[in-house]
């Protein structure tokens, strides 16, 4: 099964509560929240706030992906705030180890990304300790950029490594290189734009989850 994870990066703030129920009533599988912190990423989105009146709004697994410097300085607070799963950067701290055992240790799962310059197999120390990998398709940072093509390989790669484990991709994905994903064995599509834009949610979820 492919899930569909949307990014609300790209929602209408000042009605996010209503954006968030169109998605779930459209067959949105998870809610996707992008935390930037103006450090690791040249961006700010928002906290644990923002992140808890989702969780007040919505039944959907919320999958909170840390674009932070040190996560591990928050990762009691996104659990609190509702985060099921909860996914850091591989680049973005010296504890990787400690804080993926530490969002295990709140009930959560544990998620581990990667750069696009960052190589899938630089991962593997990590094996065991992560229940997915999520794949950056674009420099992380900004919503609405160009896919990077070379991500399909990526996704391939991390496949390969970790038969097991959810593999998610996020960036500039749409209904066009969704299926190429897919077929290199995505578990999860993240797309923001691609389904924003579109007033008839329930059709652009359905066609990205078809991968045709």
């Amino acid at each position: 099964m492919t899930y569909i994870s949307p990014s609300v990066l790209s929602a209408d703030f000042a009605r996010l509560g209503a954006e968030c129920l169109t998605l779930e009533r459209g067959g949105a599988d998870w809610i996707h929240c992008d935390v930037m912190d103006g450090v690791f990423v040249p961006n700010i989105s928002f906290g644990m706030p923002v992140v808890e009146s989702i969780r007040n709004v919505t039944h959907l697994p919320l999958d909170v992906h840390l674009m932070i410097d040190r996560p591990e300085r928050y990762v009691q607070q996104f659990a609190e705030a509702g985060a099921d799963i909860i996914t850091i950067h591989l680049e973005a701290t010296q504890k990787v180890s400690e804080t993926l055992r530490a969002i295990h240790a709140c009930g959560k799962k544990a998620g581990i990304s990667i750069r696009p310059s960052t190589p899938v197999g630089s991962l593997t120390p990590y094996r065991g300790l992560f229940d997915m990998v999520l794949i950056m398709s674009v420099e992380p940072g900004f919503g609405g950029q160009q896919f990077l093509p070379e991500s399909v390989d990526r996704v391939r790669r991390a496949r390969q490594l970790f038969p097991d484990t959810l593999i998610e991709v996020d960036g500039g994905i749409n209904a066009d290189n969704a299926p190429s994903l897919i077929a290199a064995g995505a578990d999860v599509i993240v797309a923001g734009t691609a389904i924003m834009k579109e007033s008839d949610r329930a059709a652009i979820i359905a066609r990205l989850r078809s991968g045709k």
